[in-house]
């Protein structure tokens, strides 16, 4: 398949009103307004395809970066090229399939993790505290959890809502695998309010830090 017929499929798959949405959330005018399971369909049929991806990437279009994102080839690229991905996301939504489905699985991902935290660059900062949060819950090992604490106390209530996000999640699983940490985990996440007032959907859990922690352990017991 190539990007011209890839583009043209994705096309055909948008709808209006999913595109209005998209508009709403902070998405630009460079989308059809795809479902994500039509884009996961589409991806099973065109599997790996590591040029095609990176020419879907390149052209800056939503769904065209999520398809990208499911059909690259992680190990088939650099740190300089995976950078260049970062730096070049269009949405927050793309930045996170990125980040999960490439960042998360490429071999040398921890030698940029916390170059990437601290980025000018808003997606680059966003995908290394999204790293950092999986070190926290995963591997901690090595990491100096009070030093995060503390410079998340410092600094998310003024990070830009792109780092904001995956700066609380890290805050949040601190408190959630890491007993000895919990009490300020909370007091930090009450302190600054980040998502106190999150709007979210019933059976949904608040992404506000004391809530969140809070339900995971008692999840936990």
């Amino acid at each position: 398949m190539t990007a011209k017929e890839a583009l043209a499929q994705l096309q055909k798959l948008g709808d209006e009103k999913l595109r209005a949405q998209n508009k709403k959330r902070g998405a630009g005018d460079n989308q059809f307004g795809v479902k994500h399971g039509d884009i996961r369909v589409l991806a099973k049929k065109i599997k790996t395809d590591h040029k095609l991806g990176l020419e879907l990437w390149k052209t800056g279009n939503v769904e065209a970066q999520h398809l990208a994102a499911l059909i690259l080839d992680p190990k088939k690229l650099s740190t300089k090229e995976l950078e260049s991905l970062e730096r070049t996301v269009s949405w927050s939504w793309v930045s996170d399939w990125l980040n999960n489905y490439i960042v998360d699985q490429h071999p040398e991902k921890e030698s940029v993790r916390e170059a990437w935290m601290n980025s000018y660059n808003v997606w680059l900062a966003r995908a290394g505290w999204g790293l950092t949060g999986d070190r926290v819950a995963d591997e901690p090992e090595g990491l100096d959890l009070s030093a995060l604490l503390k410079r998340i106390e410092k600094e998310m209530k003024t990070s830009a809502p792109e780092v904001q996000w995956t700066m609380n999640s890290t805050l949040a699983k601190i408190g959630i695998n890491h007993p000895e940490h919990r009490k300020r985990a909370l007091a930090i996440g009450e302190k600054l309010g980040v998502y106190r007032d999150y709007p979210c959907s019933k059976g949904c859990t608040s992404p506000f830090a004391p809530i969140w922690i809070n339900a995971m352990v008692k999840r936990q017991k």
